[in-house]
Formats: C-alpha cells, sequence, structure tokens
C-alpha cells in the first residue's frame, strides 16, 4: 500500500531521512518509534505531502506520491496530481486544528462536501455516523470550545475518516492531552485497527498501546530505520543498543 524507495529529506544541516526504504502492507498496523528528532514525523509528513522529499521515490497504492507520468516521463507531480492522491490518505495531528466557530458535524462534514464533491445531507449522514463511532453522538451540535482534549481529538478522527482513507496516519495524538484523556482516544484508535482493514502508520510513544495494536514496530534514529519487527521482539526483545536504551528511557519517564 505504501512503497519508500531511496527517500532523503534534509532541513538545512539536519539529515532527517535517510536513504529509506519501506514498504507497508495493505491493512497492516505499523508503529513508528524513537527520540525526537529521528525522523519518525517527518515520514507522515512526506506522506501527506506536507514536506518534499529531497531524493526518492514514494507510492501510495500502486500511485507515485511525488512523481507523475506526463507523455511517457516521469515528472514532478503538479498540484491537481498531489490532490488525488492526498485523496488516499488521512491524518490526525498532534494539535486538533479545529475549526473554532463551527459545531462538531460542521468540522467532519466541510472535507467532504469540498474535497469529495458529497451532496450535503449525505455528508451530515456521513459525519453524524462517525462520531457516533467515537462516541460523540452527544456532541454533535458542540463547537470545540466547548469540548474536553480528548473529545476535540475524537472529532478531528472522525474528521480524517470523513474522506475515506485508504491509508491512516496518526502523529503523536495523545501527546497534548492531559493523562486521563489519553486512554479515550487511545481507545478509538484500537477500535479502528481491530475492526478496519485500513493501513495505518502510528507515531507514538506510547509502548504498551504499540505492542498491542501494532503488526510491525519500526526504531527510527538519526533519519533511518535501525530495527523492526514484531512488538514482541522490537518492544520486548530488541536486539539494538540503541533501542534498548530508548525504551529503557520512556519507561524510566
Amino acid at each position: 500500500m505504501v512503497r519508500f524507495r531511496g527517500v532523503d529529506k534534509r532541513f538545512g544541516d539536519a539529515h532527517v531521512l535517510r536513504d529509506l526504504d519501506l514498504d507497508v502492507h495493505a491493512g497492516e498496523k505499523v508503529s513508528i518509534i524513537g527520540p525526537s528528532g529521528s525522523g519518525k514525523t517527518t515520514i507522515l509528513r512526506v506522506l501527506m505531502t506536507l514536506e518534499r522529499p529531497d531524493a526518492g521515490t514514494i507510492e501510495v497504492n500502486g500511485r507515485p506520491l511525488w512523481h507523475m507520468d506526463r507523455k511517457g516521463k516521469t515528472v514532478v507531480a503538479d498540484e491537481r496530481h498531489l490532490r488525488a492522491a492526498r485523496r488516499e490518505i488521512g491524518m490526525v495531528f498532534q494539535q486538533f486544528n479545529l475549526f473554532p466557530h463551527l459545531t462538531a458535524v460542521r468540522n467532519v462534514v466541510e472535507a467532504p462536501i469540498h474535497v469529495l464533491g458529497m451532496d450535503r445531507e449525505e455528508a451530515v449522514a456521513r459525519a453524524r455516523e462517525l462520531l457516533t463511532t467515537v462516541g460523540l453522538e452527544h456532541h454533535f451540535d458542540h463547537r470545540p470550545a466547548q469540548l474536553s482534549g480528548g473529545q476535540q481529538q475524537r472529532v478531528a478522527i472522525a474528521r480524517a475518516l470523513a474522506l475515506r482513507p485508504k491509508v491512516m496516519l496518526f502523529d503523536e495524538v495523545t501527546s497534548a492531552l492531559d493523562p486521563e484523556l489519553v486512554g479515550e482516544v487511545l481507545h478509538v484508535i484500537r477500535d479502528l485497527a481491530t475492526h478496519t482493514d485500513m493501513t495505518m502508520l502510528l507515531v507514538t510513544h506510547e509502548m504498551g498501546f504499540a505492542a498491542d495494536i501494532s503488526d510491525r514496530v519500526l526504531m527510527f534514529d538519526s533519519g533511518a530505520i535501525i530495527e523492526e519487527g514484531t512488538p514482541d521482539i522490537v518492544l520486548r526483545a530488541p536486539r539494538h543498543e540503541r533501542t534498548r536504551r530508548f525504551l529503557k528511557a520512556v519507561l524510566e519517564h
């Protein structure tokens, strides 16, 4: 479903992705762990077309992401191609980024109407269904200021799902929440992982959660994958000394 080949990315002197090769299969749930600045969030941002890689190629569902074919030649993708590619991908960020003046339902309906061209009545019905799925059936008409942080993040998850993505990206979605609210968001993501066939990539520091829902865990350091495998291997019996030190630091924190 997702393929990186030779992907490189720099921000000034910081080399955040180094010749990355990575395959993520359809329906696979992959957690990405590692220290701050290791490049893990950058993987999600280049997939969401928020950051352009400096080198390499990326494919989503068999289609090139940052490149396109024009008269038999491979050229840099134009904005029309990128817009079409984004429809395959949903992303939930650390910050909720909801429209403060819109209700929960209206925050969810805007993308299907304007991106997919969905009829408003159908979009509203879909929004209500998704908000019910994430446990917000009593909050359709509440604005973000009337919701807790966990509830706002669940609206953001419903909004991402509204575009019916084939790939869902989660970027440390509990890091901005009070500890008592973390569980309700993780519960929603766990349900999605268990009951849907969506491909999911999750950047997280919640190691127990990653162990529960992941088919595979990637350990990132200095822009490269230094260890990967099942949660039993990477999280419970890591082979790499850097992984062991990182997990020890996370547990002590």
